[in-house]
């Protein structure tokens, strides 16, 4: 990739199987800034002769997060028995990663296979938005489904009269306006800034710090917000999410015999997994992208679109093997009868 000047403006030329994409920059003027008119996506530069067949595992990946979690919300819908504050939980989960995989994967398909790879400018800051703030809504309701767990095991006598479907919503409501107060302001403070000429982006999607990287001016703070964010809302969930389970482990001990402990650890089964599933690639991710300077950007970008994949993709299929109402319920809509 290299960028050379016609009439004073940039140009940049990409190399994708065989073709060269060469297009002006333009810059719209606002009332703080100047800003470009789109930008361009590369998707996974280095595997572009690949990434026409790399899209179908993506693809298929994807269908399958839209599939389950979309049964995961029809049966807690039309189940009455299931409304009840874990899967009244799993359906936020269900539709946080409805959003955060729909969020992504539809332009970066598009991207690989149709090399769309211009974004409109306030295109991409909503998909920042997106990507950030669902990020944090999942985390915040692995959180929620954490205090359920433990009021649940600790305190099961009074788990029906404290985790009401009030105080469920509540929960919800919380998460999603956190989410809404701490990932606005990224949106707001980089849409006041300058940028420069370059409008690449390398990668299929639009995130925080890749939009940061075209800015013109003075980043820090807007960096130093980001980790701000990420700290606190990783930091402070699994703060929780620990103390949760210490408590739960104390009271399992606790428990007379060893079957009554292993059916107390196979209610919070499914939930460890699930955290599992969403946390350690997230983990690998940033530490990849912060200490990784010898792994390839392909490998890095690979990751990171699994980060975002992964976890919609497993957890429905988590919850559906491990939890009995949900597994009957599919069982009895694919075969139709009772298990």
């Amino acid at each position: 990739m290299t960028f050379t000047s016609f009439n004073g403006q940039e140009i940049v030329p990409y190399l994708l199987r065989g073709e060269q994409i060469n297009r002006p920059v333009m810059l719209a003027s606002g009332n703080h800034s100047s800003y470009p008119v789109s930008f361009i996506l590369l998707g996974i530069p280095g595997l572009e002769n690949s990434q026409f067949w790399i899209a179908f595992p993506l693809c298929a990946m994807y269908v399958v997060a839209i599939i389950g979690n979309t049964t995961v919300l029809h049966i807690i819908r039309i189940d009455h028995t299931l409304h009840e504050p874990m899967y009244l939980f799993l359906a936020m989960l269900a539709i946080t990663d409805l959003v955060l995989s729909s969020s992504t994967q539809p332009k970066m398909l598009a991207i690989l296979w149709f090399h769309a790879h211009e974004t409109e400018y306030h295109a991409c800051l909503i998909q920042v938005f997106f990507i950030h703030a669902f990020s944090s809504v999942e985390s915040g309701v692995l959180m929620a489904m954490a205090l359920d767990r433990y009021v649940a095991i600790c305190f099961p006598l009074r788990h029906s009269s404290v985790l009401t479907p009030a105080v469920v919503g509540k929960l919800g409501a919380a998460v999603m306006m956190r989410a809404l107060l701490l990932v606005s302001p990224f949106c707001i403070m980089v849409s006041r800034m300058p940028f420069c000429p370059n409008q690449i982006i390398p990668q299929p999607y639009c995130e925080h710090m890749a939009v940061l990287k075209l800015v013109c001016a003075d980043t820090r703070v807007n960096r130093a917000y980001g980790l701000f964010v990420a700290f606190s809302v990783v930091g402070f969930d699994m703060i929780v999410i620990s103390v949760s389970y210490v408590m739960i482990l104390r009271t399992v001990l606790g428990l007379p015999s060893g079957q009554a402990q292993l059916k107390a650890f196979g209610t919070c089964a499914s939930h460890i997994c699930v955290i599992l599933a969403l946390y350690i690639p997230a983990l690998f991710t940033f530490l990849t992208h912060r200490f990784g300077h010898h792994v390839p950007r392909a490998v890095h970008i690979m990751f990171a679109n699994l980060y975002l994949l992964v976890p919609p993709m497993l957890n429905p299929i988590i919850y559906g093997v491990r939890t009995k109402q949900i597994r009957n319920r599919v069982i009895q809509g694919c075969c139709g009868k009772d298990p």
